[in-house]
């Protein structure tokens, strides 16, 4: 992430001095909040708001847009700040998701929702093709033009970040195990996360079967949720999916 700062005419003085480093103490404040938002699971909730634009840009900023925010924002940008708050309330009381936590508590403890939210991704890149019909690159290609579409309106803290999201292809870091470990040491170093991404690593190679059949069986949960309460487009390999008695 490359975040250029301009500092004008600062003087040699006592008073420049502490405004300059006061200035970079709330910059690497910023960026830790940019890192450690609640929303690890990008692909997922992009994947949720189905074919119209404004949605998934409401479901991509949820987390930046507190309280009564996202009414400043047009109606399908709202939609999907709404559905972002959904998704998450049902993932959180979701008894699966409840499950796959209890692999990572004994050390992530209450962060380990947050590696479960990066495991899910990786497990609907694993099972794209279960899911969505459009290859997962053309996905990506189209979801960052859509990005870069709407970068005017998004949030200032979200803007920091999206450049180095597209450009180093965050989705696809956790396209594979390794990759999960990596983002999870990585995080670890600059938020509150433990360093604990060895036994995550022993995790993932012990129950990673499991977890990918937890998964399973909650996201076509997720998926119909979703569909019912915001009536969202989502481009599925079989529409059978939304029938429960099918799956």
């Amino acid at each position: 992430m490359k975040i250029v700062l301009k500092i004008l005419s600062f003087s040699a003085t006592k008073d420049s001095f502490i405004t300059l480093i006061n200035y970079s103490i709330s910059c690497v404040a910023l960026l830790r909040k940019l890192v450690f938002s609640r929303t690890m699971n990008y692909l997922a909730h992009i994947f949720l708001s189905g074919t119209e634009e404004a949605v998934v840009i409401g479901n991509f900023i949820g987390d930046y847009v507190k309280g009564s925010d996202y009414l400043k924002y047009p109606p399908n940008i709202r939609k999907g700040i709404v559905m972002h708050r959904r998704i998450d309330w049902f993932t959180d009381t979701h008894r699966i998701v409840h499950q796959t936590k209890q692999y990572f508590a004994p050390k992530y403890h209450k962060w380990a929702g947050i590696v479960v939210d990066i495991l899910y991704d990786h497990f609907l890149i694993k099972n794209w093709s279960k899911f969505c019909p459009v290859a997962l690159d053309e996905y990506k290609d189209d979801i960052f033009d859509v990005l870069q579409k709407f970068y005017p309106v998004l949030p200032e803290r979200v803007k920091y970040f999206v450049p180095s999201f597209i450009q180093n292809d965050w989705i696809d870091t956790y396209s594979n195990p390794d990759g999960i470990v990596s983002v999870l040491y990585r995080m670890s170093m600059r938020t509150p996360l433990p360093d604990e991404s060895l036994f995550a690593a022993e995790i993932l190679r012990k129950y990673y079967v499991q977890m990918n059949s937890e998964f399973l069986t909650y996201f076509p949960e997720l998926i119909r949720y979703v569909v019912k309460n915001f009536e969202a487009t989502i481009p599925l390999v079989d529409n059978s999916i939304l029938n429960e008695k099918n799956v």
